[in-house]
Protein backbone atom coordinates (compact mmCIF):
# COMPACT_ATOMS: atom_id res chain seq x y z
CA UNK A 1 0.00 0.00 0.00
CA UNK A 2 1.50 3.39 -0.90
CA UNK A 3 1.80 5.78 1.94
CA UNK A 4 -0.75 8.94 1.93
CA UNK A 5 1.31 11.93 1.34
CA UNK A 6 0.72 14.98 -0.26
CA UNK A 7 2.50 15.44 -3.73
CA UNK A 8 4.81 18.21 -1.59
CA UNK A 9 5.49 16.00 0.91
CA UNK A 10 5.91 12.78 -1.55
CA UNK A 11 8.42 15.27 -3.77
CA UNK A 12 10.53 16.37 -0.65
CA UNK A 13 10.87 13.36 0.85
CA UNK A 14 11.66 11.88 -2.52
CA UNK A 15 14.60 15.05 -2.97
CA UNK A 16 15.97 14.27 0.39
CA UNK A 17 16.24 10.40 -0.22
CA UNK A 18 18.00 11.45 -3.77
CA UNK A 19 20.46 13.93 -2.34
CA UNK A 20 21.46 10.56 0.67
CA UNK A 21 22.60 8.69 -2.39
CA UNK A 22 25.11 11.44 -3.63
CA UNK A 23 26.09 11.65 -0.22
CA UNK A 24 26.55 7.77 0.35
CA UNK A 25 28.72 7.60 -3.23
CA UNK A 26 30.87 10.70 -2.29
CA UNK A 27 31.72 9.27 1.06
CA UNK A 28 32.46 5.36 -0.76
CA UNK A 29 34.75 7.24 -3.24
CA UNK A 30 36.60 9.56 -1.67
CA UNK A 31 39.38 6.90 -1.14
CA UNK A 32 38.93 5.36 -4.95
CA UNK A 33 39.62 9.58 -6.41
CA UNK A 34 42.75 10.41 -3.93
CA UNK A 35 44.30 7.23 -3.91
CA UNK A 36 47.36 7.68 -5.77
CA UNK A 37 47.89 11.02 -3.23
CA UNK A 38 46.82 8.47 -0.03
CA UNK A 39 48.66 5.59 -1.25
CA UNK A 40 51.78 7.48 -1.37
CA UNK A 41 51.63 9.43 1.80
CA UNK A 42 50.81 5.78 3.63
CA UNK A 43 53.25 3.47 1.31
CA UNK A 44 50.16 1.78 0.23
CA UNK A 45 50.65 -1.29 -2.59
CA UNK A 46 48.18 -2.60 -5.17
CA UNK A 47 47.93 -5.45 -3.04
CA UNK A 48 46.95 -3.38 0.20
CA UNK A 49 44.54 -1.11 -1.52
CA UNK A 50 42.98 -4.21 -2.97
CA UNK A 51 42.34 -5.35 0.63
CA UNK A 52 41.22 -2.31 2.21
CA UNK A 53 38.66 -2.25 -0.97
CA UNK A 54 37.60 -6.10 0.08
CA UNK A 55 37.31 -4.98 3.74
CA UNK A 56 35.02 -2.64 2.81
CA UNK A 57 33.25 -4.62 0.63
CA UNK A 58 32.71 -6.93 3.25
CA UNK A 59 31.71 -5.31 5.98
CA UNK A 60 28.99 -3.94 3.44
CA UNK A 61 28.05 -7.54 2.54
CA UNK A 62 27.23 -8.46 5.97
CA UNK A 63 25.86 -4.93 6.57
CA UNK A 64 23.45 -6.13 4.16
CA UNK A 65 21.73 -8.78 6.18
CA UNK A 66 21.04 -6.62 9.02
CA UNK A 67 20.55 -3.69 6.78
CA UNK A 68 17.01 -4.86 5.59
CA UNK A 69 15.55 -6.10 8.45
CA UNK A 70 16.03 -3.06 10.13
CA UNK A 71 14.34 -1.16 6.96
CA UNK A 72 11.33 -3.65 7.17
CA UNK A 73 10.96 -3.62 10.89
CA UNK A 74 11.34 0.21 11.51
CA UNK A 75 10.22 1.14 8.47
CA UNK A 76 12.27 4.01 6.28
CA UNK A 77 11.38 7.11 8.32
CA UNK A 78 13.73 6.03 11.15
CA UNK A 79 15.68 3.93 9.03
CA UNK A 80 17.20 7.12 6.24
CA UNK A 81 18.41 9.31 9.52
CA UNK A 82 19.43 6.47 11.17
CA UNK A 83 21.62 5.11 7.89
CA UNK A 84 23.57 7.97 7.31
CA UNK A 85 24.14 9.57 10.43
CA UNK A 86 25.99 6.36 10.77
CA UNK A 87 27.79 5.73 7.52
CA UNK A 88 29.07 9.81 8.05
CA UNK A 89 30.79 8.89 11.72
CA UNK A 90 32.21 6.13 9.87
CA UNK A 91 33.48 8.30 6.60
CA UNK A 92 34.70 11.06 9.32
CA UNK A 93 36.62 8.57 11.06
CA UNK A 94 38.76 8.21 7.86
CA UNK A 95 40.34 11.15 8.46
CA UNK A 96 41.65 10.45 12.17
CA UNK A 97 43.01 7.36 11.76
CA UNK A 98 47.04 6.96 11.01
CA UNK A 99 47.81 2.63 10.49
CA UNK A 100 46.20 0.72 7.96
CA UNK A 101 44.88 -1.26 11.01
CA UNK A 102 42.87 2.06 11.42
CA UNK A 103 41.81 2.69 7.85
CA UNK A 104 40.54 -1.06 7.44
CA UNK A 105 38.30 -0.72 10.97
CA UNK A 106 37.24 2.65 8.99
CA UNK A 107 36.50 0.78 5.63
CA UNK A 108 34.87 -1.69 7.39
CA UNK A 109 32.68 0.18 9.40
CA UNK A 110 31.55 2.67 6.34
CA UNK A 111 30.32 -0.43 4.18
CA UNK A 112 28.36 -1.95 7.22
CA UNK A 113 26.81 1.23 7.52
CA UNK A 114 26.46 2.33 3.75
CA UNK A 115 24.74 -0.74 3.74
CA UNK A 116 21.30 1.05 5.14
CA UNK A 117 21.26 2.99 2.03
CA UNK A 118 20.34 0.93 -0.76
CA UNK A 119 16.90 -1.35 1.13
CA UNK A 120 16.07 2.38 2.81
CA UNK A 121 16.33 3.76 -0.62
CA UNK A 122 14.12 0.90 -2.61
CA UNK A 123 11.54 1.00 0.03
CA UNK A 124 11.36 4.36 0.74
CA UNK A 125 10.30 4.70 -3.41
CA UNK A 126 7.67 1.87 -2.90
CA UNK A 127 6.07 3.42 -0.28
CA UNK A 128 5.63 7.08 -1.45
CA UNK A 129 4.69 6.09 -5.22
CA UNK A 130 2.40 4.13 -6.53
CA UNK A 131 3.28 1.07 -8.72
CA UNK A 132 3.16 2.70 -12.33
CA UNK A 133 5.35 5.71 -11.04
CA UNK A 134 8.47 3.32 -9.39
CA UNK A 135 10.14 2.47 -12.25
CA UNK A 136 10.85 6.65 -13.16
CA UNK A 137 11.70 6.92 -9.66
CA UNK A 138 14.36 4.04 -8.88
CA UNK A 139 15.80 5.50 -12.78
CA UNK A 140 16.02 9.10 -11.01
CA UNK A 141 17.83 7.39 -7.73
CA UNK A 142 20.24 5.67 -9.48
CA UNK A 143 20.54 8.71 -11.72
CA UNK A 144 21.38 10.69 -8.36
CA UNK A 145 23.35 8.09 -7.07
CA UNK A 146 25.66 8.40 -10.29
CA UNK A 147 25.66 12.09 -9.59
CA UNK A 148 27.47 11.54 -6.47
CA UNK A 149 29.94 9.52 -8.60
CA UNK A 150 29.94 12.29 -10.76
CA UNK A 151 30.63 14.95 -7.98
CA UNK A 152 33.56 13.20 -6.12
CA UNK A 153 36.33 13.29 -8.97
CA UNK A 154 35.58 16.93 -9.68
CA UNK A 155 35.15 18.46 -5.59
CA UNK A 156 37.27 15.76 -3.73
CA UNK A 157 41.07 16.71 -5.12
CA UNK A 158 40.45 20.37 -4.84
CA UNK A 159 39.49 19.92 -1.17
CA UNK A 160 42.32 18.13 -0.66
CA UNK A 161 44.45 20.03 -2.59
CA UNK A 162 43.28 22.84 -0.35
CA UNK A 163 42.51 21.38 3.25
CA UNK A 164 44.48 17.80 3.01
CA UNK A 165 42.88 14.69 2.21
CA UNK A 166 41.68 13.97 5.94
CA UNK A 167 39.84 17.39 5.64
CA UNK A 168 37.70 15.31 2.11
CA UNK A 169 36.46 12.91 4.81
CA UNK A 170 35.68 14.81 7.56
CA UNK A 171 33.69 17.45 5.35
CA UNK A 172 31.71 14.78 3.55
CA UNK A 173 30.90 13.21 6.82
CA UNK A 174 29.45 16.16 8.37
CA UNK A 175 27.62 16.92 5.65
CA UNK A 176 25.85 13.88 5.58
CA UNK A 177 25.02 14.38 9.93
CA UNK A 178 23.29 17.34 8.36
CA UNK A 179 21.09 15.74 5.74
CA UNK A 180 19.88 13.54 8.95
CA UNK A 181 18.64 16.46 11.15
CA UNK A 182 16.82 17.78 7.82
CA UNK A 183 15.23 14.22 7.37
CA UNK A 184 13.99 14.05 10.95
CA UNK A 185 12.37 17.60 10.58
CA UNK A 186 10.72 17.18 6.90
CA UNK A 187 9.22 13.45 8.35
CA UNK A 188 7.76 15.53 11.55
CA UNK A 189 3.95 14.99 11.35
CA UNK A 190 3.98 12.36 8.63
CA UNK A 191 2.19 9.17 9.05
CA UNK A 192 4.31 6.30 7.53
CA UNK A 193 3.13 3.78 9.73
CA UNK A 194 1.80 1.32 7.03
CA UNK A 195 4.87 0.48 5.62
CA UNK A 196 6.31 -0.81 9.15
CA UNK A 197 5.34 -4.39 8.79
CA UNK A 198 6.01 -7.28 12.33
CA UNK A 199 9.06 -9.53 11.20
CA UNK A 200 7.10 -12.52 12.27
CA UNK A 201 5.38 -15.58 10.38
CA UNK A 202 5.52 -17.10 7.12
CA UNK A 203 8.29 -18.83 4.74
CA UNK A 204 11.78 -17.59 5.67
CA UNK A 205 12.77 -14.93 3.22
CA UNK A 206 15.68 -16.44 2.03
CA UNK A 207 14.51 -19.82 1.02
CA UNK A 208 12.55 -18.49 -2.03
CA UNK A 209 13.53 -19.17 -5.23
CA UNK A 210 12.89 -15.16 -6.50
CA UNK A 211 15.19 -14.18 -3.47
CA UNK A 212 17.99 -16.15 -5.14
CA UNK A 213 17.46 -14.86 -8.97
CA UNK A 214 17.95 -11.59 -7.45
CA UNK A 215 20.68 -12.88 -5.45
CA UNK A 216 22.86 -14.14 -8.30
CA UNK A 217 22.20 -11.04 -10.25
CA UNK A 218 23.39 -9.28 -8.21
CA UNK A 219 26.41 -11.16 -7.60
CA UNK A 220 27.06 -10.68 -11.55
CA UNK A 221 26.27 -7.58 -11.94
CA UNK A 222 27.79 -5.79 -9.03
CA UNK A 223 30.91 -7.07 -9.07
CA UNK A 224 31.56 -5.27 -12.69
CA UNK A 225 29.96 -1.90 -10.77
CA UNK A 226 32.90 -2.47 -8.01
CA UNK A 227 35.73 -3.09 -10.35
CA UNK A 228 35.29 0.15 -12.01
CA UNK A 229 34.05 2.12 -9.29
CA UNK A 230 37.33 1.53 -7.13
CA UNK A 231 39.98 0.82 -10.07
CA UNK A 232 38.78 3.07 -12.91
CA UNK A 233 40.91 6.31 -11.14
CA UNK A 234 43.91 3.39 -11.06
CA UNK A 235 43.02 2.11 -14.82
CA UNK A 236 43.42 6.06 -15.72
CA UNK A 237 46.67 6.62 -13.76
CA UNK A 238 48.47 3.30 -15.59
CA UNK A 239 47.36 4.27 -19.10
CA UNK A 240 47.38 7.73 -19.60
CA UNK A 241 49.48 9.17 -16.59
CA UNK A 242 46.61 10.72 -14.73
CA UNK A 243 46.72 12.01 -10.96
CA UNK A 244 45.28 14.47 -8.81
CA UNK A 245 43.44 16.92 -10.39
CA UNK A 246 43.69 15.51 -13.80
CA UNK A 247 41.07 12.73 -13.26
CA UNK A 248 38.61 15.02 -12.03
CA UNK A 249 37.49 15.62 -15.74
CA UNK A 250 37.68 11.90 -17.28
CA UNK A 251 36.20 10.87 -14.00
CA UNK A 252 33.17 13.15 -14.19
CA UNK A 253 32.21 12.70 -17.60
CA UNK A 254 32.65 8.40 -17.44
CA UNK A 255 30.29 8.83 -13.87
CA UNK A 256 27.97 10.69 -16.09
CA UNK A 257 27.75 8.08 -18.51
CA UNK A 258 25.97 6.29 -15.22
CA UNK A 259 23.66 8.57 -14.53
CA UNK A 260 22.49 9.19 -18.00
CA UNK A 261 21.90 5.30 -17.99
CA UNK A 262 19.96 5.43 -14.78
CA UNK A 263 17.76 8.15 -16.31
CA UNK A 264 17.23 6.89 -19.43
CA UNK A 265 16.00 3.24 -18.50
CA UNK A 266 13.74 4.73 -15.45
CA UNK A 267 11.61 7.71 -17.56
CA UNK A 268 11.79 4.52 -20.65
CA UNK A 269 10.03 2.06 -18.28
CA UNK A 270 7.90 4.47 -17.13
CA UNK A 271 6.85 5.32 -20.55
CA UNK A 272 6.51 1.87 -21.88
CA UNK A 273 4.79 0.64 -18.83
CA UNK A 274 2.15 3.56 -19.26
CA UNK A 275 1.56 2.22 -22.78
CA UNK A 276 0.43 -0.76 -21.73
CA UNK A 277 3.90 -2.68 -22.26
CA UNK A 278 4.44 -6.15 -20.78
CA UNK A 279 6.37 -5.91 -17.99
CA UNK A 280 8.62 -9.32 -18.99
CA UNK A 281 9.23 -7.62 -22.25
CA UNK A 282 9.73 -4.55 -21.02
CA UNK A 283 12.48 -5.79 -17.74
CA UNK A 284 14.38 -8.31 -19.97
CA UNK A 285 14.54 -5.76 -23.17
CA UNK A 286 15.99 -3.29 -21.32
CA UNK A 287 18.18 -5.69 -19.41
CA UNK A 288 19.60 -6.87 -22.71
CA UNK A 289 19.67 -3.48 -23.94
CA UNK A 290 22.11 -2.54 -20.71
CA UNK A 291 23.64 -5.61 -21.00
CA UNK A 292 24.99 -4.85 -24.32
CA UNK A 293 26.46 -1.73 -23.56
CA UNK A 294 29.10 -3.63 -21.25
CA UNK A 295 30.29 -5.66 -24.22
CA UNK A 296 32.76 -3.18 -25.09
CA UNK A 297 34.35 -2.35 -22.30
CA UNK A 298 37.59 -4.30 -23.02
CA UNK A 299 38.30 -1.89 -25.75
CA UNK A 300 39.44 0.81 -23.35
CA UNK A 301 42.59 -1.09 -22.88
CA UNK A 302 43.90 -0.21 -26.79
CA UNK A 303 42.36 3.24 -26.22
CA UNK A 304 45.04 5.14 -27.18
CA UNK A 305 43.49 8.51 -26.73
CA UNK A 306 41.73 9.36 -23.22
CA UNK A 307 38.44 10.50 -24.23
CA UNK A 308 38.36 7.19 -26.39
CA UNK A 309 38.55 5.38 -23.19
CA UNK A 310 36.31 7.59 -21.58
CA UNK A 311 33.49 7.08 -23.60
CA UNK A 312 34.01 3.39 -23.54
CA UNK A 313 33.98 3.81 -19.72
CA UNK A 314 30.92 5.82 -20.05
CA UNK A 315 28.80 3.69 -22.07
CA UNK A 316 29.76 0.59 -19.59
CA UNK A 317 28.93 2.40 -16.64
CA UNK A 318 25.46 3.71 -18.48
CA UNK A 319 24.60 -0.12 -19.23
CA UNK A 320 25.16 -0.98 -15.71
CA UNK A 321 22.53 1.49 -14.01
CA UNK A 322 20.09 1.00 -16.51
CA UNK A 323 20.52 -3.05 -15.58
CA UNK A 324 20.35 -2.18 -12.00
CA UNK A 325 17.36 -0.01 -12.27
CA UNK A 326 15.56 -2.45 -14.18
CA UNK A 327 16.71 -5.04 -11.20
CA UNK A 328 15.65 -2.73 -8.59
CA UNK A 329 12.12 -2.62 -10.05
CA UNK A 330 11.80 -6.15 -10.81
CA UNK A 331 12.42 -6.35 -7.08
CA UNK A 332 9.01 -4.32 -6.41
CA UNK A 333 7.41 -6.23 -9.35
CA UNK A 334 8.09 -9.40 -7.80
CA UNK A 335 8.31 -9.29 -4.18
CA UNK A 336 5.60 -8.98 -1.68
CA UNK A 337 5.63 -5.62 -0.10
CA UNK A 338 6.39 -6.61 4.18
CA UNK A 339 9.42 -8.57 2.18
CA UNK A 340 10.99 -5.66 0.23
CA UNK A 341 13.59 -4.62 2.58
CA UNK A 342 14.50 -7.79 3.53
CA UNK A 343 15.09 -9.21 0.00
CA UNK A 344 16.75 -6.05 -1.27
CA UNK A 345 19.31 -6.11 1.71
CA UNK A 346 20.05 -9.95 1.01
CA UNK A 347 20.40 -8.98 -2.85
CA UNK A 348 22.49 -6.76 -1.94
CA UNK A 349 24.96 -8.68 0.49
CA UNK A 350 25.59 -11.03 -2.08
CA UNK A 351 26.68 -8.39 -4.61
CA UNK A 352 28.79 -7.10 -2.37
CA UNK A 353 30.29 -10.75 -1.87
CA UNK A 354 31.17 -10.40 -5.25
CA UNK A 355 32.61 -6.84 -4.98
CA UNK A 356 34.87 -8.47 -2.24
CA UNK A 357 35.93 -11.58 -4.41
CA UNK A 358 36.39 -8.85 -7.58
CA UNK A 359 38.51 -6.23 -5.12
CA UNK A 360 40.67 -8.53 -3.83
CA UNK A 361 41.15 -10.31 -6.77
CA UNK A 362 42.05 -7.19 -8.64
CA UNK A 363 44.99 -6.77 -6.32
CA UNK A 364 46.15 -9.94 -6.95
CA UNK A 365 45.79 -9.67 -10.94
CA UNK A 366 47.52 -6.51 -11.29
CA UNK A 367 50.12 -6.96 -8.67
CA UNK A 368 51.43 -10.14 -11.01
CA UNK A 369 51.39 -7.91 -13.92
CA UNK A 370 48.74 -8.95 -15.80
CA UNK A 371 47.05 -5.97 -16.07
CA UNK A 372 43.12 -5.35 -16.46
CA UNK A 373 42.25 -7.51 -19.42
CA UNK A 374 41.04 -10.75 -17.42
CA UNK A 375 39.41 -8.03 -15.35
CA UNK A 376 37.59 -6.35 -18.31
CA UNK A 377 37.32 -9.40 -20.02
CA UNK A 378 34.74 -10.92 -17.12
CA UNK A 379 33.36 -7.47 -16.73
CA UNK A 380 31.98 -7.86 -20.52
CA UNK A 381 29.87 -10.93 -19.81
CA UNK A 382 29.21 -10.62 -16.20
CA UNK A 383 25.33 -8.58 -17.21
CA UNK A 384 24.76 -11.19 -20.20
CA UNK A 385 25.40 -13.66 -17.53
CA UNK A 386 23.08 -12.17 -14.85
CA UNK A 387 20.52 -11.90 -17.80
CA UNK A 388 20.50 -15.58 -18.53
CA UNK A 389 20.09 -16.70 -15.05
CA UNK A 390 17.12 -14.71 -14.06
CA UNK A 391 15.47 -15.78 -17.70
CA UNK A 392 16.39 -19.52 -16.38
CA UNK A 393 15.16 -18.94 -13.09
CA UNK A 394 11.47 -17.36 -13.51
CA UNK A 395 10.90 -16.92 -17.20
CA UNK A 396 8.11 -14.86 -17.75
CA UNK A 397 8.10 -11.80 -14.83
CA UNK A 398 4.66 -11.22 -13.58
CA UNK A 399 4.24 -8.27 -11.26
CA UNK A 400 3.29 -9.39 -7.69
CA UNK A 401 -0.21 -7.61 -7.53
CA UNK A 402 -0.95 -9.57 -10.26
CA UNK A 403 -0.75 -13.00 -8.70
CA UNK A 404 -3.99 -12.83 -6.21
CA UNK A 405 -2.53 -13.88 -3.10
CA UNK A 406 1.38 -12.30 -3.07
CA UNK A 407 2.46 -14.74 0.12
CA UNK A 408 1.75 -17.54 -1.61
CA UNK A 409 2.47 -16.63 -5.41
CA UNK A 410 6.08 -15.62 -3.74
CA UNK A 411 7.24 -18.95 -2.70
CA UNK A 412 5.98 -20.66 -6.33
Amino acid sequence: MTARLSPFRRNLLFALALSAGILNLVDRQIIAVLKPTIAAQLHWSDDDYGTLAAWFQTGAAFGFLAAGWIVDRVGVKWANPLGVAAWSLAAMAHGWVRSMAGFTAARIALGATEAMGTPSSVKTIATIFPAHLRSAGFGLSNAMNSIGAVLAPLAIPFVAAEYGWRAAFQMAGAAGLVWAALWLVAVRGVDLRDEVVRIAGGRLFFVERRTWVIAVAKVLSDATWWLLLFWMPDYFHRQFGLSGTELAAPLAVAYGGAAAGSLVSGLVSARMLGRGVAVNALRKGVMLASALCVVPVPLALHSALVWQAVAIMALALAGHQGFSTSLFALIADIVPREKVGRVTGFGSFCGNLGGTAISKISGLVLAAGLGYAPLFGFAAVSYLLALGWIHLLIGRIEPVENQGDASSAFGH
